[in-house]
């Protein structure tokens, strides 16, 4: 099988997108605190999130979510050497199915977008988990 870096670069992508999105996060929040909309200290128990940055507070809980199975089965893959150009191919359309949904929740946030590139996601990492099912069960 593949077993090189390709394999890892889709995850490396998906990690500065997740860097992105605390910066950005991060930035929104000093934004707030800065208009009065809240206090820097209400950000230590959590209890509640601003407007300015709740689209961002909660696009970032969702790269925690699904990203979590892939980042699973990518390293499996890679380990196991079961990766290969097909499993990289499903690994990068979930990424960019990750940027994309992100860019739809920051913007518009309309549902009837970011559901179809959710979903597009969805079945990137659910066929990677099947075909390691499928390489280990005939390996």
């Amino acid at each position: 099988m593949l077993s090189t870096d390709a394999t890892l670069w889709p995850m490396i992508a998906h990690a500065v997108l997740v860097f992105f999105l605390y910066w950005l996060l991060s930035r929104k929040r000093f934004e707030a605190v800065r208009a009065g909309s809240i206090k820097a200290g209400e950000f230590r128990d959590n209890l509640r999130e601003p407007p300015e940055s709740l689209n961002v507070y909660n696009n970032l809980r969702n790269q925690f979510e699904l990203p979590v199975l892939f980042y699973a089965v990518s390293l499996v893959l890679y380990v196991s050497t079961a990766d290969n150009w097909g499993t990289v191919a499903l690994a990068w359309i979930f990424v960019l199915s990750r940027y994309v949904h992100s860019y739809v929740h920051l913007t518009s946030n309309r549902l009837r977008y970011r559901r179809p590139i959710f979903i597009i996601g969805f079945f990137a990492v659910m066929a990677m988990w099947a075909w390691l099912a499928v390489w280990l069960a005939l390996n």
